[in-house]
């Protein structure tokens, strides 16, 4: 572990100490790789797939968090830093504490930027009077104590007009929710509304005809193309931005889940990384950048065109590896990432909806069944294996 102020050069540099970071670490060192280094600021490390059931009472958050030092890979240096800029042309970036490092090839792994203050008042009122949000580790206990606590009304859950980690979790947590409220007697004198910014409930139709059946069967309102821009939280009032019109519509609530507007970090969007729209441009296919060939991305800040989740990292990780490998040895980067993302749509207590699909939104499903049918296995899956996997397939290395 370092701290320092002094240049120093790493033959390897990943920058964040997350899922994607992790994985891409572990097999690099795996391979015989002997100086790698991760730039990751945080002490902990969360499993944040695991917060929509958090978010329902059925996990405490504490089993969501581990020490990040833990999953360091064994050899590997960490640089307790962030990253503050990057001078790709010449192989270095700055760091926020005033450190040069640089670095022979460059892994760019770091996350997505939660945009809080982007919708007016949500900071203020968040956690409190109804407010809550499943997207941040100090917020997620807020959920559940709003859902067991709510005696009737309306309650909305958001979808944003950004892109987003894990785009399926403003539905989970509100079908979640709409079956809390029917155990607890209080569905009938409820409202339950999903106001999305998209125009529709999921982008791949085998999967969408299925949740559409959900949504009327359950009676859950919806509201498309609605994008929430304001809290006015005394008067428990909630402003969307309609996406056609531009026209504002004002709905009361007694519960608002609140998915907030998410973007690629400050200090990869202002880069020479970055495209046009922010994320660190590289080949959807090889994960390597289109303008500087020692360096690679792949997570939620690249911009490859699929699905910010753990699962489509899963499949990104061996493939940068083996790029990665492939270009420090010589050789042209020829494996090839098809897209594939997976999301478990938990829809109820012990169901769920297992969507898995590729680039061109065809079914790419693991299981010899319909995995657009609710099933309890999926949701076993989910709750149970998926985390398993996580920290001790996943993260080393191994899957």
């Amino acid at each position: 572990m370092t701290n320092t102020q002094d240049t120093t050069h790493h033959e390897v540099l990943i920058v964040g100490g997350g899922t994607a970071g992790l994985s891409v670490a572990a097999r690099l060192r795996a391979a015989g790789v002997a100086d790698v280094a991760i730039i990751e600021p945080s002490d902990k490390h969360y499993y944040q797939p695991l917060w929509t059931l958090v978010g329902a009472g059925v996990f405490d958050k504490e089993v969501t968090e581990r020490d990040e030092a833990d999953y360091i890979p064994e050899g590997a240096t960490w640089i307790r830093d962030a990253v503050a800029s990057f001078d790709p042309g010449n192989s270095k970036l700055r760091t926020r504490a005033g450190a040069t490092v640089s670095y022979d090839y460059l892994v760019v792994a770091a996350g997505i930027q939660i945009n809080w203050g982007a919708i007016e008042g949500l900071t203020q009122a968040l956690g409190t009077g109804g407010v809550v949000s499943n997207y941040a580790y100090d917020s997620v206990d807020s959920t559940w104590d709003a859902i067991r606590n709510f005696s009737g009304g309306k309650a909305l859950f958001t979808f944003p007009s950004t892109p987003i980690k894990c785009a399926g979790a403003p539905q989970k947590i509100m079908y979640l929710a709409e079956h809390a409220f029917r155990r607890q007697g209080v569905r009938r004198r409820s409202e339950v509304v999903y106001c999305c910014a998209g125009p529709r409930i999921f982008g791949v139709p085998k999967y969408r005809k299925a949740l559409e059946a959900i949504i009327e069967a359950r009676d859950i309102q919806t509201k498309w193309r609605h994008d929430l821009v304001a809290i006015r939280a005394e008067q428990k009032q909630a402003v969307f931005r309609h996406m056609d019109s531009g026209e504002e519509q004002v709905l009361d609530y007694d519960m608002i889940h609140v998915t907030p507007p998410q973007s690629a970090p400050d200090f990869i969007a202002t880069s020479e990384l970055a495209s046009a729209k922010g994320w660190v441009e590289v080949d959807k296919y090889t994960t390597q950048h289109l303008r500087f060939p020692n360096v690679f991305s792949l997570g939620d800040c690249s911009s490859l065109p699929t699905s910010k989740t753990g699962a489509a990292i899963r499949k990104q990780a061996p493939v940068t590896a083996e790029n990665l490998l492939a270009v420090r040895g010589g050789r042209e980067a020829t494996a090839r990432y098809d897209g594939y993302a997976s999301c478990p749509l938990i829809t109820g207590y012990g169901s769920c909806i297992l969507a898995e699909f590729d680039y061109d939104g065809t079914p790419v499903e693991t299981f010899d069944f319909d995995q657009a049918r609710e099933r309890y296995s999926m949701y076993a899956l989910k709750a149970y294996a998926l985390p398993q996997i996580y920290w001790n397939g996943m993260l080393r290395g191994r899957m």
